[in-house]
């Protein structure tokens, strides 16, 4: 017998031109019993499918343990949230808020305090008839060394 069509079915398989209706009768034609020698080889790619369905099918064991494994009733643990811990976060919130705010105001206070020696230093450098200079800046430091409590140099006195 003539196996050419076959043949060329084969060769157009192994290029993936063929279309389904072709592959069905390749399939059909390795389902057969009588296949020649020279495409035994082949018998088993086409056949695979078949067989392979017939043996692994699910039995009904698995769909009665399926079954049951959905069927399960399932506990639902709910919770009760009181109020103070639902507005946690908020409270967590204004905390941050309000330190910052705080440290704000502390800083701006710090920075726009004016230093009351300065203000000495200020009214000293501008003087208007009087001494000089020199001995404006000798006594400026005196002052400054007793506001300060501490012991004032021999060299200065």
């Amino acid at each position: 017998m003539d196996y050419k069509y076959i043949e060329q079915l084969l060769e157009r398989y192994w290029e993936c031109t063929t279309s389904l209706e072709e592959e069905n009768i390749l399939r059909t034609f390795f389902r057969q019993k009588d296949v020649p020698a020279s495409l035994l080889q082949y018998k088993a790619l086409f056949t695979y499918e078949q067989t392979q369905k017939e043996e692994e099918v699910l039995g009904e064991e698995f769909d009665r343990k399926m079954m049951e494994m959905i069927n399960e009733p399932t506990t639902v643990k709910a919770r009760t949230i009181r109020l103070t811990q639902r507005l946690m976060p908020l409270f967590k919130a204004a905390a941050v808020v309000a330190i910052i705010l705080t440290l704000g105001n502390a800083a701006q206070v710090a920075f726009n305090q004016e230093d009351p020696y300065d203000m000495n230093m200020a009214e000293v450098q501008q003087p208007s008839e009087g001494p000089s200079v020199a001995a404006v800046s000798d006594s400026l430091k005196v002052d400054t060394l007793k506001k300060a409590e501490l012991p004032v140099p021999a060299i200065i006195k």
